[in-house]
């Protein structure tokens, strides 16, 4: 009885299916000719394989020219079409070339490269990671029990009002060279502040200097994985060095 129960189900439901077919047995999968053209096909060039993601098409803006291109960019944002001079200068004052997104996307890279490389040595430092803790000679700062601990008590008694100054005056003593990169003003490259007072650069050959872009470069990648690693350990309770118990 189950049998042929299940039997007029099946027959049922293949019934409805074949009512629910077109009237053509043809069918097509090919696009509308009025459908507007994929963006997908100006982000990624069909013809090459990402080398970092050999399974993906290679993003169409990391054609290997710039420094540390490996073809990274799973999610495909330096192929997204923008404009990012509005982000220094409010579009309405005067008329520039723009910022691209991959030039704007370098620069941020190694500004967040940077910024973490200090971030790693200064967060392992003030937790005593070099034999004994690295911090400004004043009791307010000897008194905090760990490199975690330390923003929120900083916030709490005021200090870190100097340093958000600070900072917010740099950025904008830097975001000047991007007015100007914007407006056509200067060729440099991202990242480029002319900064090298221990003279690493000097004299060497456009492969020596470009070898040690790349080393900063895969640095401040590094650092970043590392200073996200060592907060999410401080935050899960892990708050001495290594942040392993």
């Amino acid at each position: 009885m189950l049998k042929l129960v299940i039997a007029a189900l099946t027959l049922a439901v293949a019934t409805g299916f074949q009512a629910l077919a077109p009237a053509s047995s043809k069918l097509s999968t090919k696009l509308s000719s009025s459908m507007p053209p994929r963006k997908w096909n100006e982000m990624v060039d069909p013809s090459s394989r990402s080398t970092a993601c050999p399974w993906l098409p290679r993003p169409i803006a990391l054609d290997g020219t710039m420094i540390g291109d490996v073809g990274f960019d799973p999610l495909y944002l330096s192929s997204i079409p923008k404009n990012f001079a509005g982000f220094i200068q409010p579009p309405q004052w005067e008329s520039t070339e723009g910022i691209d997104t991959l030039y704007w996307m370098r620069e941020a890279e190694l500004k967040h490269g940077r910024i973490t490389m200090l971030a790693w040595f200064g967060w392992l430092a003030a937790d005593g990671a070099f034999g004994f803790p690295l911090r400004f000679p004043a009791e307010a700062y000897h008194d905090v029990p760990s490199s975690y601990a330390a923003h929120d008590i900083m916030v709490s008694n005021g200090s870190l009002g100097f340093m958000l100054g600070a900072i917010g005056f740099v950025e904008v003593v830097l975001g000047a060279v991007l007015v100007e990169v914007s407006k056509g003003g200067s060729d440099r490259e991202a990242g480029d502040y002319g900064l090298d007072p221990l003279n690493f650069l000097k004299g060497k050959s456009p492969e020596e200097v470009n070898k040690m872009k790349l080393r900063e470069l895969k640095n401040g990648r590094l650092a970043m994985l590392a200073f996200a690693g060592v907060v999410t350990q401080c935050q899960i309770g892990h708050t001495t060095f290594p942040y392993i118990s």
